[in-house]
């Protein structure tokens, strides 16, 4: 087991977003991953298509959800309670109850059924592994009714994907990590920043932080989940309530996001969560081929479809938030 340990000043001082708002300091924080994550070039895969590769950002379970939790678990303490929900096959899921676990906590994950495919069953069967109960409801309104009776006795609540303003802040902190890479030379300042688009934390916390550094990089979300959960209207609620949350705790005024620096990709959904996409199967197979990464058919690839499509012609940055290590190695 590594030490983990929870930082509430050294800690974040490595942090652009502690750097920008000193005053965020004071919010605990575990240290899960180890940042910057790199840009690579895909020129491969298109010809003005780089790579963000936060797949690499921690150990055991990479990708997007440890950065929230850097955050969403900075005081949970050995013995507590951590309850959540998600999908059958949710990485957001598979990471609460791997990085729970390791702080010495009890885990439980209100799951609910959704369309498998072999990345999701891989998923399914390590949470089942990791977690203390997770058990796997009809539907959503299942998951989460057990997940309050967990609440209610006392378990600490996290949200479905990590996407409330709390843990926004790790993907504020990467939307920066990046402008400090931009500036350092890694790659040029892109047009579009391209994601996918889940429960939204992302995407918020991304556009936040160019608009913080205002940088007029337009945040596009590859929608991967249904309408009604991924609407560009939760995406700027969030990021209002993330830029709210920044000013009390720093006593700074935060930029809102524009309306306009976020677009939303609908074609790229394909009908159903997990549901893989003949366009994704081909654009994982070319980047498989011409970079040597490999990337989930239902998340990380429905991104890159759009990602291909935008760095054709103009510099682009696909963000890899799915840590393809989870279905090939034991959490």
């Amino acid at each position: 087991m590594r030490n983990l340990r929870a930082e509430s000043t050294d800690g974040h001082a490595v942090l652009p977003l502690i750097v920008r708002f000193p005053g965020l300091a004071r919010i605990p924080r575990v240290a899960l991953g180890d940042y910057p994550t790199p840009i690579v070039a895909a020129h491969g895969v298109a010809p003005l298509l780089w790579m963000k590769r936060d797949d690499l950002s921690a150990t055991p379970v990479g990708g997007n959800k440890a950065r929230a939790l850097e955050f969403l678990l900075g005081d949970v303490k050995r013995g507590d309670a951590v309850v959540t929900v998600g999908s059958a096959g949710s990485t957001h899921a598979l990471a609460v109850a791997a990085y729970g676990r390791e702080l010495g906590a009890r885990t439980f994950i209100g799951r609910w059924r959704q369309e498998m495919n072999d990345t999701a069953t891989v998923v399914s069967a390590q949470i089942e592994r990791v977690a203390d109960a997770a058990p796997v409801f009809r539907s959503p309104v299942g998951a989460y009714a057990w997940a309050l009776g967990k609440r209610l006795g006392g378990s600490r609540w996290i949200a479905a994907g990590g996407s409330t303003p709390l843990g926004i802040l790790g993907h504020v902190n990467a939307g920066l990590e990046l402008i400090d890479q931009i500036d350092a030379g890694a790659m040029p300042a892109p047009a579009f920043v391209v994601a996918p688009l889940g429960t939204g934390g992302t995407v918020a916390g991304i556009a936040l932080a160019f608009s913080i550094a205002e940088r007029p990089i337009i945040v596009v979300g590859a929608r991967v989940v249904p309408r009604i959960v991924a609407r560009a209207s939760r995406v700027s609620r969030l990021a209002d309530a993330t830029a709210r949350l920044i000013e009390r705790w720093s006593g700074l005024p935060v930029p809102r996001v524009r309306r306009s620096s976020i677009m939303l990709a609908h074609e790229t959904y394909g009908g159903a969560y997990g549901r893989v996409t003949e366009a994704a199967q081909l654009a994982a197979e070319r980047m498989r081929v011409a970079a040597g990464v490999t990337l989930d058919p239902t998340y990380s690839a429905k991104a890159l479809v759009r990602a291909i499509a935008l760095g054709a012609n103009t510099p682009t940055l696909f963000w890899l938030t799915f840590d393809p290590r989870v279905v090939t190695n034991r959490t």
